[in-house]
């Protein structure tokens, strides 16, 4: 089931924006080894972590100035991956001596890599997060986790609103959630699953932060588009007021997690997220809450994706789809066209 490839002329997020410093970090993307640093500007560089002369990682140099400096024989580099400096021989810089150097964007509080090809790099393709900077919506931090998945586990995850009915118990499960029937449509780039849960109590994760807990309707939108970056809305009406082409009342709560997987290599991914409210924007503790509660049903998800994982690689006997699988195999049929396209665009 796992794609062979990953999509590449797209952005993917790398690092939070408060984990990139002014020192030498290593990450590994889509199998590509990459250092990523923080200019004296502030704008952040990122270049293939491997010296051209015997490929020890650049990571495990020196930033001087703005300037990388091997560990081994001191080429440097710039940030655009040219080769300034080579003490050995300071006449005759190789003219080959040049590392690859990534499209960078910082923005939502993360730092996003273009990796693809750099030619392509499309500051209008990013995802536009409407609300963003408006007041009146609240925001909880950035998170990040390390899932030793293949990502599309991840995604199909994302693409199942009725796995909180057992993985999720103290916090998105509520009634409706196990068998109500689901709504799918998609678009180019984008698969969506959602459906209205009427007059039911709020799971606990949302109950402290609605007056109207104990009766409500619910709606579970989950949406995944390209490359993988994932959607999920909550709404919350007071019982009888919402429902599909119902105009939402103006107590209505409404939640996005906006989620962003990043594929390490074919074993291992990393999970962004950050949660985006109409409500009391100002409440720290309220998105201090919020986040904890997020942060420990993704480590749920992680115990269950990683053994996931590990059964599909050498599965023992065959393996079986259900219905509420529909949305990820077409989400991952996208994937594969989308992989199949660039690789017939290759010269």
């Amino acid at each position: 089931m796992e794609s062979d490839g990953f999509i590449r002329n797209t952005w993917y997020v790398c690092a939070r924006s408060e984990d990139i410093g002014r020192a030498l970090s290593p990450f590994t993307v889509l199998g590509d080894a990459i250092v990523v640093f923080r200019r004296g500007d502030g704008t952040v560089a990122a270049l293939e972590d491997a010296c051209p002369h015997r490929k020890l990682p650049l990571s495990r140099g020196t930033l001087e100035g703005d300037r990388v400096v091997c560990g081994y024989h001191g080429l440097t580099f710039d940030g655009s991956g040219t080769c300034v400096a080579a003490p050995t021989q300071p006449d005759a810089i190789p003219r080959r001596a040049r590392v690859a150097s990534y499209p960078v964007i910082e923005r939502y509080g993360f730092v996003w890599l273009w990796m693809g090809d750099p030619a392509l790099a499309d500051p209008a393709a990013m995802l536009d997060i409407p609300h963003y900077d408006d007041p009146t919506w609240g925001r909880t931090a950035c998170g990040a986790l390390d899932i030793d998945c293949h990502y599309l586990w991840i995604t199909d995850n994302l693409l199942d609103p009725s796995h909180v009915a057992w993985v999720h118990l103290t916090s998105f499960a509520g009634g409706g959630t196990d068998n109500l029937p689901l709504e799918m449509s998609d678009a180019e780039d984008r698969v969506i699953v959602s459906r209205w849960i009427p007059n039911r109590a709020a799971p606990p994760y949302y109950a402290p932060f609605l007056p109207y807990a104990e009766a409500c309707d619910r709606l579970q939108h989950y949406e995944m588009r390209l490359p993988a970056v994932a959607i999920n809305m909550s709404v919350y009406t007071r019982a009888g007021t919402g429902g599909a082409g119902a105009d939402l009342p103006d107590d209505a709560f409404i939640n996005i997690s906006y989620n962003f997987m990043t594929p390490v290599d074919a074993d291992r991914s990393r999970y962004f997220w950050f949660q985006h409210r109409n409500a009391r924007p100002d409440d720290t503790a309220m998105s201090e809450t919020m986040f904890a509660g997020a942060t420990m049903a993704f480590n749920e998800d992680k115990v269950v994706l990683e053994e996931v994982h590990r059964g599909m690689k050498a599965p023992r006997t065959p393996y079986l789809n259900l219905g509420l699988d529909a949305a990820a195999m077409r989400f991952r049929k996208m994937v594969d066209r989308r992989i199949a396209a660039e690789a017939a665009a290759q010269p």
